[in-house]
């Protein structure tokens, strides 16, 4: 799905914003500077319409019926690279070559933290269902990614990586794209289906598939489960994303080495020497591990983040790295999504995990995403 060229290092696996207090004078200057801060990351943000109308919507269902989710093992898990090679920060917690690789103010920095909490489902479901499975199209090609919930302003946004909604060197987005939460190993869609309305992501994956900027915020329908009515398949509205299943925080300028974080997904793809552990069908949890640096100057990765000890393989693109991970109610806040994974000593075994760095720049794509609005009904 990327150029041959980006194969060589790394295989894929694929509320309001925080203001300083505004008392005293300086108080009003760091203000403004945040306020510019955030000004000139929105003017970054680029947002690409897919299903806008209940007659959108219908379309990317039909194609989504359940006899189609029979065959979702035969799909390929979306992936920008097939080789694995030594990340430069192997050997320690460097940070970036130049000073200015990590593109923040010292405002934006100060503001590092949650930006929104983690929000519980409205209606009485199980915890534990904020992740799932993202299925979509880049020709006539199926696919599918991990993906996870994030509390939202309209309560109806899925974090993802970039690769798993839009493909720079075609310079096309993904088709037919929906959400399945906690989907069963069989292809059962316990929790709904969810249609994407439209992508948020930023300029330089849009323009050149920088994978400093590899994730994407997707504003989602409401959902809708299939029920069987005289002989025939009939979509049934079952409400908003975040009313059904809850969603995860989101932090923010979390400098790596002072955070650990958990990472999840639905690995499925083979080791470098050709083994499969995993088969995609369940959800595999990376133990929390600590943070370093990590830089790819081939992949325009100046910034990127690694989690330690991790054999995830193609299948866990955009699955979420998670502080803070309540074992019991299973939700905490999101600060990466898995892009890239290493195979670090060179043994044919995936050994470590990397995401973007989450910044005031990607705080930026997710407020795009939480403030686009989807039709009250869909069906």
């Amino acid at each position: 799905m990327i150029s041959r060229a980006r194969h060589l290092l790394a295989a894929a696996l694929g509320g309001a914003l925080l203001v300083l207090p505004a008392l005293t004078g300086i108080a009003n200057a760091a203000a403004s500077a945040a306020a510019g801060t955030t000004a000139s990351a929105a003017a970054k943000v680029q947002s690409i319409s897919l299903a806008k109308t209940a007659a959108d919507v219908k379309r990317v269902a039909d194609y989504w019926k359940p006899e189609k989710f029979k065959h979702a093992d035969s799909y390929s898990p979306a992936t920008p690279g097939t080789a694995a090679a030594k990340p430069t920060s192997a050997g320690g917690a460097a940070g970036p070559a130049a000073p200015g690789a990590t593109r923040t103010t010292a405002v934006a920095k100060r503001a590092a933290g949650q930006l929104t909490a983690p929000a519980l489902p409205r209606k009485g479901a199980p915890t534990g269902a904020t992740m799932g499975k993202v299925f979509f199209r880049f020709g006539d090609k199926e696919y599918w990614c991990s993906a996870s919930s994030v509390a939202a302003r309209n309560r109806s946004v899925v974090a993802t990586a970039g690769h798993c909604a839009y493909d720079p060197r075609q310079a096309k987005a993904a088709d037919y794209w929906i959400f399945v939460p906690n989907p069963g190993p069989n292809g059962e869609q316990p929790m709904g289906i969810y249609v994407a309305s439209s992508i948020s992501l930023h300029e330089d994956w849009v323009g050149r598939g920088d994978y400093d900027y590899d994730y994407a915020f997707v504003t989602v329908h409401r959902g809708f489960s299939w029920v069987s009515k005289n002989g025939q398949y009939v979509m049934q509205d079952i409400g908003r994303l975040q009313d059904n299943v809850g969603g995860l925080g989101l932090e923010l300028n979390r400098k790596p080495g002072t955070y650990s974080a958990a990472s999840f997904g639905y690995p499925a793809g083979a080791q470098p020497d050709g083994s499969r552990p995993y088969d995609g069908k369940s959800l595999k949890m990376c133990r929390e591990g600590r943070t370093i640096w990590n830089t790819a100057p081939p992949l325009d990765l100046q910034k990127g983040v690694q989690l330690q000890a991790c054999d995830f393989s193609a299948g866990t693109s955009g699955g979420p790295w998670v502080i803070g991970y309540d074992q019991e109610r299973r939700i905490g806040s999101l600060s990466g999504v898995n892009s890239l994974t290493w195979d670090r000593n060179g043994d044919k075994r995936y050994d470590a995990v990397s995401s973007p760095y989450f910044d005031t720049v990607t705080g930026a794509v997710y407020q795009r995403a939480a403030t686009q609005n989807t039709p009250a009904k869909i069906t």
